[in-house]
Parts: structure tokens; sequence; C-alpha cells
């Protein structure tokens, strides 16, 4: 019998439900620090916190986290907003992926010295640190130099391990650690691919009525790496 065809048409989706409250946290060394600055509010050491890392790498759990603890806003400073000052003057807030989504200079510079002014606090989450946001407005420039920036790093392999655990736990899946271990093994190491993975082998398995086996896995990595060579030619 030969092998099941490579089902390329199902949707990759990631609002699966999965737990993100701040129990559900992974705590290892590349997370001490961000989980520690969370934990600590609201003695920050300044009223502007980054939280840099790659895409996946848990800081939006952590924002989420933080915000529904402190009661924050997330606010939109794509362009300057009087409303979003006012909400900063009446408690902490959140802006996401700031690096991702754009910002104003003016309209962060104003949001910054909002929170200075009213004693508040805004946390940013960004893939790059502020150095690396090309930044033109001098004041603005200044500003960043004194936030205090947390950098989340890649998870090593113990860690890895966890989130595939805790991903297909979200999922009501069990697998089998040595499958875990395999995958662990020979996957890109991010928080993003993690979760890639477990979203393609649990749409494939449904899809095929089967458990994950390694060959399963093993079909997973050959696709995600074809689509990655197919990125990198076009």
């Amino acid at each position: 019998m030969g092998k099941p065809p490579v089902t390329r048409q199902l949707p990759l989706e990631f609002d699966h439900d999965s737990a993100s409250g701040r129990d559900d946290l992974i705590v290892s060394d590349r997370l001490s620090a961000a989980v520690a600055i969370v934990d600590r509010w609201p003695d920050w050491p300044s009223p502007v916190v980054v939280l840099a890392g790659p895409t996946g790498s848990g800081k939006s759990h952590l924002a989420t986290v933080w915000a529904n603890r402190v009661g924050a806003t997330t606010v939109n400073i794509t362009r300057p907003d009087p409303m979003v000052l006012e909400t900063a003057a009446q408690g902490p807030v959140l802006v996401e992926d700031i690096d991702h989504t754009g910002f104003d200079e003016t309209a962060l510079f104003h949001l910054i010295n909002a929170v200075r002014e009213h004693g508040s606090a805004v946390l940013i989450t960004s893939r790059l640190w502020p150095a690396g946001w090309q930044v033109s407005l001098p004041d603005l420039a200044s500003r960043l130099k004194a936030a205090t920036v947390v950098e989340i790093a890649e998870p090593d392999e113990e860690l890895l391990a966890k989130v595939l655990v805790k991903l297909f736990s979200d999922r009501q899946l069990v697998v089998d650690d040595r499958i875990i271990d395999w995958l662990v093994a020979r996957m890109e190491r991010s928080l993003a691919a993690a979760r890639l993975v477990v979203t393609r082998l649990d749409q494939l398995a449904l899809a095929r009525g089967t458990k994950i086996t390694r060959a399963l896995a093993a079909e997973v990595l050959a696709e995600m790496e074809a689509g990655m060579s197919d990125t990198e030619v076009s």
C-alpha cells in the first residue's frame, strides 16, 4: 500500500484555544528576566519597558498576562490620537508588535511623556531592540535609550520539548515522548515553528483519521522545509 499523499490545502490556523494565564507559563532561563519584570510590577526600573524577542518567543503571552493583571489598555500609535494620551494618563498601556505594525514617532514620543508625567507605564513588545526601530526624532531616541529592554531568546531543546507537549495538550492530544524528542532534534528551534508543527500535525492526523506518528511528523517537517525553500527561491 502506497504512502498517503501529502495534503497541502488544509488551512494553517493559529487561533486554537490555548492556556495563556500566568500559571501556564513555562519558565526557563530564557524567559526568567521577562517573567521577573512582569511579576515585579509596579516596581519597574523605568516607566517604559520593551519586551524584545523573535516571533513566537512568548512576549505576547507575557504582555497579555501583564495587561490582565494590571488592567492595562492596548493602544494604537500609528498616528497621533489625543484619546491615547488620555488613556495613558489614566493607567498603564500596552503597545503590541511595534516594529511590525508600525508607529508614528511623534505619537510614541507623546505617549511616553504622558506615562512619565502621570506616573503610569507602557509595555511595548517588539521583535527588535529600540535601536533597530530606525527612529529619526532625537527626543524620542533619547526617551527610548532610557527604556528598560528585556530580551527573550530562542528556546533550548528542553524548553522546546515542554512547549510541544503543552501545545499538544492544549489540543487534547497526547503524543509519545519519543516523537517529541525526534521533532526537537530536527525542527527549527523557535516557538513559532513549534506552533506551526503542532497545528499541521493535528490537521493531518484529523483529516486522515490517524494517530500522530513519527512518519507523519517527518512528512510535516519535509513539507515545511519545502515551503521554506520555495519562499527562498521566490
